[in-house]
């Protein structure tokens, strides 16, 4: 039996374990950072970057391409450089993305930095959660990787604060402005650069801290350092229960020796591997189709066309993800009481609800709107548009829905290269929508390929759908949001659990990117009660896998859940 050194006093292993649940919260502050960021940041950059209808949508989906692609490899790479590495790794990609972001001058360097980005957020999520999952006793591991969630929705309120801070000063610049295209141009590129620029200070404390951390008990184990394995066990956990996952640790591998054939034992072929990869999998898939990256990265968008300004709509997102921080705090106070299934099951109920309440008021205000393509084409003049609100310059009249309130025309135009989508509100600072070819399209004639035209919602249909974001995200926060992580980290067992993870990771990234990339063409076309519809209905089958397939995994070692998968455990509820 190999040596170790003397476990450390208690008050050590208190700091350590503190230490190490920030560092590793740090992670999820990056993460939840690099989902937010944009939803601000969208009200302003096609205001100083041409970007067609799908390069916008392919912005916001690149940070989730880039962690699709780094989850599956991020595993690998796990298992082979160790956990602690790779945290260093994915904490430099994100500063480097940012300083890539904020010079930007077009759409290659912004795609580039932004999928740089989602690289480095799809390493920490897989990294991060396996982190806490090897290193954290049974007792407080469910405490412990909540946190990395809350650490997230954490991200994403300073991404929203961030977001509203230079929002607020933005339209103050451009109300001063004057109706001066240059200076209005000016505040809109300060407005995106400065939210980039700000969220790199967190990366380098991630970056910086994970060289303090030691490696994962579980992964030095498996590597033939059982004297290192047992030192990070007591750094981390008091003297009789670093020796006890030591011995449970030892067990297994003695198990998984004396099989007859190791290649078959470590393969996903096995029924107690392809049980909890499949759950794992569907878990994964179902918490993207509830739409939740989407609606965060697009909050400050959907509010705006619920019908409020800039100001209110960021002011909105800020209070929507508030919502969501403190309902993950209630999450993780109750993950280790009333378990992983119990959240998870009303978690996804009060989703269903809130999606298809969202989709109705949509569809109340949505079906008012008038195709006005003909008339918005009849209006352009030396091949450009400038129409203001309400539309009555020149003698156009866009439709009866022009008197009588504020109003609203959103057109989807090209000039032979790509889509793009305009839209303006009568109650805009400037409420004129105009229209000019680049450098490069000068010769290009413009398109109008459809133009919406009607009442904009009251400031009550705002504030309507606020509350039904409300809803949706204290549901998400409360059960799919604190539970999917540990689930992902609990369900896979020991020898698969890097490359299992990863997988399921790029299932996941894979559906959050093909939804945020369709996002604003399917809208365009069908209206955003068609988005809220399809993830309504598709919680449904979330619903159903947690109430009647996932087990009860509460207070169990990761070598018990094993076994349970083996059909050794039947204390693990079903």
């Amino acid at each position: 039996m190999p040596t170790a050194s003397p476990a450390p006093a208690v008050p050590d292993i208190v700091r350590y374990g503190r230490f190490l649940v920030f560092v590793a919260g740090l992670g999820g502050l990056l993460y939840g950072i690099d989902v937010g960021i944009i939803a601000a940041a969208l009200l302003y950059l096609n205001k100083t970057i041409n970007l067609t209808v799908e390069q916008t949508s392919v912005i916001v989906a690149a940070v989730l391409g880039g962690g699709m692609f780094s989850s599956l490899v991020g595993g690998v790479f796990a298992d082979w450089l160790g956990r602690k590495k790779m945290m260093i790794i994915s904490g430099l990609l994100f500063v480097l993305s940012v300083g890539l972001i904020v010079i930007s001058q077009g759409f290659v360097p912004l795609f580039l930095g932004r999928l740089l980005q989602g690289i480095s957020g799809g390493v920490i999520a897989v990294v991060v959660p396996l982190y806490l999952a090897e290193c954290l006793g049974a007792n407080n591991r469910g405490r412990g990787t909540a946190v990395f969630q809350f650490m997230l929705t954490f991200g994403i309120v300073i991404a929203a604060t961030v977001g509203w801070f230079y929002t607020r000063q933005a339209e103050a610049a451009i109300t001063a402005a004057a109706g001066n295209q240059d200076l209005i141009l000016a505040a809109a590129n300060h407005a995106w650069r400065g939210m980039f620029l700000a969220i790199v200070y967190p990366g380098l404390a991630f970056f910086l801290g994970s060289f303090f951390l030691s490696e994962t008990p579980r992964w030095l184990f498996r590597h033939g350092k059982e004297e290192q394995a047992l030192t990070a066990l007591r750094r981390s956990s008091p003297e009789d229960e670093a020796q006890l996952q030591m011995r449970e640790m030892r067990s297994l591998a003695a198990e998984n020796k004396s099989k007859t054939d190791a290649n078959i034992t470590g393969s996903l072929a096995q029924r107690k591997y392809v049980i909890p990869f499949v759950l794992a999998c569907i878990v994964l898939a179902c918490n993207q189709t509830t739409g939740i990256n989407s609606i965060l990265g697009f909050l400050v968008i959907i509010l705006k066309q619920a019908g409020m300004s800039a100001s209110h709509a960021t002011s909105g997102d800020v209070a929507v993800k508030v919502l969501q921080c403190i309902m993950t705090i209630v999450g993780v106070a109750l993950v280790d009481k009333k378990g992983r299934r119990f959240l998870l099951k009303m978690g996804t109920s009060g989703i269903i609800i809130a999606l298809l309440a969202g989709a109705f008021v949509f569809q109340a205000f949505e079906s008012q709107r008038v195709d006005v393509k003909e008339k918005v084409q009849a209006a352009v003049q030396a091949n450009a548009l400038e129409l203001p609100l309400p539309a009555t310059t020149s003698g156009t009249t866009l439709a009866p829905a022009a008197t009588g309130g504020p109003t609203t025309l959103t057109v989807l135009y090209s000039y032979g290269n790509g889509d793009r989508l305009a839209t303006v509100l009568s109650g805009d600072h400037d409420p004129v929508l105009r229209i000019h070819p680049g450098p490069a399209e000068a010769n290009a004639p413009l398109q109008i390929k459809r133009a919406l035209f009607g009442p904009v919602p009251t400031e009550q249909t705002g504030w309507l759908v606020t509350g039904c974001l409300c809803l949706f995200i204290a549901s998400y926060a409360l059960g799919p949001g604190v539970v999917v992580w540990l689930m992902l980290s609990e369900l896979m067992p020991t020898r698969i659990r890097s490359t299992g993870m990863g997988i399921a990771l790029l299932l996941n990234q894979g559906v959050s990117t093909l939804i945020a990339a369709v996002f604003l063409p399917v809208v365009g076309r069908f209206g955003y009660y068609a988005m809220f519809t399809f993830w309504g209905l598709c919680t449904v089958i979330y619903f159903v896998t947690a109430a009647f397939f996932l087990p009860e995994t509460k207070g169990k070692t990761l070598e018990e859940i094993e076994e349970h998968f083996e059909g050794k455990n039947p204390e693990i509820a079903t």
